[in-house]
């Protein structure tokens, strides 16, 4: 039996909140083709002649408002996955001949650790097969298919090339649906329900959609499916996409326009959820839990609430395990 071994992926951080860590890790996320499709020379210029010059003390600032004593949230929170992960299979597969130890190790498709380094500690642990699980429940070209593209890279100049099985998505697993449904339902007993729910993802343009990427459809369908579980009725939540830069139209409605319109239309209190996120980062806790309520109150609305990330939720850390189980060789 080849001996397995598992990879959690997800986006990246910076190393530390300053404006060098910030460059280094903005200089290799936005030089994937994958995030910013536009041609490289007049991408380069304005990418190292403009962004790299302006955004990282900014974009800095922003991380330093949400560092922990642990380090990048988004890090931290992945390490837990990690471990728990790890606890959870060993008591799963202690028994069984093929889950003799399956190790799990994390990467980041930008920073560190690197996908190089997480694959290279599998394979001294003597892994034959590696299952790459990406942290994003809904399948984007921005996200997953870069996942593949720096697993493959990692591979070029490797004599053996290991087996590789990889999860593309779990928008509609029952165990995510469940698991968010339930965070939502733990929020609403202790705080009480909100006027209105959004449900916001991060967004992609507009042409990522027309090119035929299904993440907006799978994130239509994730909203379908948790608001069911919830037995919500229509006009008591919307889908909604942030993050968005750069001046091409991008998937709508955005979640800051729908935060004002609906401030100004005399809605109270809303509550927010982010569901393309595994683990809180600066998009959720700068971007949605500060940002984004900033403009909700100051267009008229009283009460703004963030609902957590899944994170280490014992049920969202199963979930990954059912997710894992179902492609180990046996």
């Amino acid at each position: 039996m080849k001996k397995q071994g598992v990879l959690l992926c997800n986006l990246g951080t910076p190393d530390e909140p300053t404006p060098k860590a910030v460059r280094r890790y903005l200089a290799e996320f936005l030089h994937d083709y994958r995030v910013v499709s536009l041609t490289r020379w007049v991408w380069c210029l304005i990418l190292h002649g403009i962004i790299l010059r302006i955004r990282p003390a900014k974009v800095a600032k922003l991380y330093k408002s949400i560092w922990t004593r642990e380090g990048s949230p988004l890090l931290a929170i992945t390490q837990r996955q990690r471990k728990k992960l790890q606890i959870m299979m060993n008591d799963r597969f202690v028994e069984q001949e093929y889950g003799k130890h399956i190790p799990v190790e994390i990467a980041m498709a930008y920073g560190n650790p690197s996908i190089p380094k997480a694959l290279k500690a599998l394979k001294n642990q003597g892994c034959e097969r590696i299952i790459v699980l990406p942290l994003y429940p809904q399948y984007s070209s921005a996200s997953t298919a870069s996942i593949f593209d720096r697993v493959a890279k990692a591979m070029k100049q490797e004599f053996f090339v290991p087996e590789f099985t990889f999860v593309g998505d779990y928008h509609d697993n029952p165990l995510y649906i469940k698991a968010l449904a339930d965070s939502i339902q733990r929020h609403w007993n202790e705080h009480g329900k909100a006027d209105k729910l959004l449900f916001s993802y991060h967004g992609v343009p507009e042409r990522f959609s027309k090119g035929g990427d299904p993440y907006e459809q799978q994130c239509h369908k994730t909203t379908e499916l948790v608001i069911k579980e919830l037995g919500l009725e229509e006009g008591d939540y919307l889908t909604s996409f942030q993050s968005r830069f750069g001046k091409e139209e991008w998937i709508k409605p955005y979640t800051d326009a729908t935060l004002e319109t609906w401030g100004k239309e005399g809605v109270e209190s809303v509550q927010v959820i982010c569901p393309a996120f595994s683990a809180d980062c600066l998009e959720t806790l700068e971007e949605i839990a500060e940002e984004n309520k900033d403009v909700f109150i100051e267009h008229g609305g009283k009460r703004y609430e963030y609902i957590p990330a899944l994170n280490d939720d014992d049920a969202h850390v199963e979930m990954m395990l059912t997710l894992i189980e179902q492609r180990l060789l046996k």
